[in-house]
Parts: structure tokens; C-alpha cells; sequence
């Protein structure tokens, strides 16, 4: 299956916390004084681990390799819509915020809100 260059401006290559080689699909937006950094599932185009279990340490590649300041990020995981029948490869975005408790470390983004940081 692959992801629709849409959801991707370059493919981000990465090294998960143990060092296994990965790969994932970055854009990155700057609005209202923020940059969004966008990751996506890369699915079978990833050789190593996904964007949900690297998210601290590859949110840390990102920010040195793009001299971002983390402290002034959006970090959003996209999985994106494959255009398969089963509903957990549907698209869905969701803003991570890693200082909150796992619980409500997760925010399911809307088509509203996700339409206003893409433009």
C-alpha cells in the first residue's frame, strides 16, 4: 500500500531509539507564529518503526535537522488515507503533545482544523 505523495513534502529518514533505520513522510507549516511539523505513516515504505513509537526521539531528529526550536512546535502524526476498506487505514491527524500523560497525550484533529494548518 502505498501513501499518496500529497500527504508528504520530502520522505524524513530517522533512527528509532535502539538505532534501526526508519523512514517517514514530513511537511512542515508555519502558522499563527508556530511551524507545524506533520509526520505521516509511511506504512511498508518504512523499514523500521513507526511514526507513533519513535515520536519523542524523532520529533528531536526533525527539530535539529530543520533548526527548529521544539518549544515552538506543532507536532502532528497523520495517518493517512489509503484508500483501503478496512477503517484503521482511514486518514485521521492528531496533534501529540509529549508532556501530557498518555492518556491525554492524543488529540484527534478535525477536517476544519486540519484544512487551517495546511493553507
Amino acid at each position: 500500500m502505498k501513501v499518496p505523495k500529497e500527504y508528504y513534502d520530502e520522505v524524513f529518514h530517522f533512527e528509532d531509539r535502539w538505532g534501526l533505520p526508519s523512514a517517514c513522510g514530513l511537511k512542515i507549516r508555519h502558522h499563527d507564529g508556530k511551524a507545524y511539523v506533520i509526520v505521516t505513516e509511511l506504512y511498508q515504505e518504512n523499514p523500521g518503526t513507526s511514526i507513533t513509537y519513535a515520536g519523542e526521539t524523532l520529533v528531536e531528529q526533525i527539530c535539529s535537522a530543520k533548526q527548529l526550536d521544539p518549544s515552538q512546535i506543532v507536532y502532528i502524526e497523520c495517518a493517512p488515507d489509503t484508500n483501503s476498506k478496512l477503517s484503521f487505514y482511514d486518514e485521521e491527524y492528531f496533534m501529540v503533545d509529549f508532556g501530557a500523560d498518555l492518556r491525554h497525550r492524543y488529540h484527534q484533529l478535525d477536517a476544519d482544523e486540519v484544512k487551517k494548518i495546511l493553507q
